[in-house]
């Protein structure tokens, strides 16, 4: 299948094996697919689930999405399958309500590719990106109120601190932080190229040379913040688990250590016997519901980042729940 570039986007990482992870909770019923519902929980431009869709004709699918630009743009693009896929302006974490739209309770197979979307990358004006000037904005979502010129601007000092430290591990968080608000005394900042200038000059030349770009992490930190990205991630998995059918599985595909610690506590947590230490079996009702299918965090091969190079980040993991779940 042609997995090349063209009108919608990049290359979907990792498209084949999340295909072949997905498959045995897709075809339980059908091996075209009919009678499971797919959700993809974050839609962007709609690579993975245009995949999906080709490979098994007879899945329904539910595409979510917190950026009214990208279901537009997956609405073209997945236009063939016509009435197969119900589109939802809503966040990840609100997967019931999705499938509340779709008119069902649960579903077999879930993909949710997190972080910011290339698609997101490459529209200047709103901001993800350091290598252009461009308007602090960084939302994923335009109606939300908050914007990284906001947090730049209001934050103090301490509060601004934590968020370039907790979310973008940043060494010099404090530093940063006591630019920021000297420079905004001057001005307030609106524009991306002014932040890459300060971080340039308050960042150390020899953290420069071999740390990458000096405004990766600060740029991360603001982009997880103005979009709550973790707190929402720490609700979305919770959410889905419970809505999950049996056989049915749930893949996340995470880009930082933040968003993979978080997904690697909570599905071991979910696949943990509570049976006490030191019986030989498991009692009744002790038992987990949850087994995990990927062995830790599963990452792209080599020709893969070659490929995509999107994909060198990448950790993977594959939970399918066994037993329980709502009737």
């Amino acid at each position: 299948m042609e997995l090349a570039d063209g009108p919608f986007g990049h290359v979907p990482v990792m498209a084949e094996r999340m295909i072949e992870l997905l498959t045995p909770a897709i075809t339980r019923q059908s091996p075209d697919g009919s009678g499971a519902i797919y959700v993809d929980g974050t839609l962007g431009a709609g690579g993975h689930t245009e995949l999906i869709a080709q490979r098994f004709p007879g899945v329904a699918i539910i595409g979510i999405d917190r950026d009214i630009n990208a279901l537009d743009l997956a609405r073209e693009r997945l236009s063939p399958f016509g009435d197969r896929i119900t589109f939802v302006h809503t966040r990840y974490d609100a997967v019931d309500d999705a499938l509340e739209q779709a008119g069902v309770k649960k579903f077999d197979a879930a993909l949710y590719d997190l972080g910011v979307s290339s698609m997101q990358l490459d529209q200047p004006d709103r901001g993800f990106a350091y290598a252009v000037d461009a308007p602090l904005d960084m939302r994923m979502n335009a109606d939300d109120p908050l914007t990284a010129a906001d947090v730049l601007n209001t934050y103090g000092h301490g509060e601004l601190a934590r968020v370039l430290s907790e979310y973008g591990d940043e060494r010099f968080a404090g530093k940063i932080a006591s630019a920021v608000l000297r420079e905004r005394e001057i001005e307030p900042f609106t524009t991306s190229g002014r932040l890459v200038e300060l971080l340039y000059r308050t960042i150390p030349a020899a953290t420069r040379r071999t740390g990458g770009h000096p405004a990766k992490r600060t740029f991360q930190a603001l982009r997880i913040e103005v979009n709550g990205e973790l707190t929402s991630l720490k609700a979305a998995l919770p959410a889905a688990l419970s809505v999950l059918n049996v056989g049915g599985r749930l893949a996340i595909m995470s880009y930082q250590s933040l968003e993979d610690r978080i997904v690697k506590r909570e599905f071991v947590e979910r696949t943990k016997s509570r049976t006490p230490p030191g019986l030989p079996v498991d009692l009744p009702g002790t038992a987990p519901d949850f087994a995990l299918v990927t062995r830790g965090a599963e990452q792209a091969s080599d020709e893969e980042i070659e490929y995509n190079p999107r994909s060198a980040s990448v950790r993977v993991r594959v939970i399918e729940r066994i037993a329980g779940g709502k009737k």
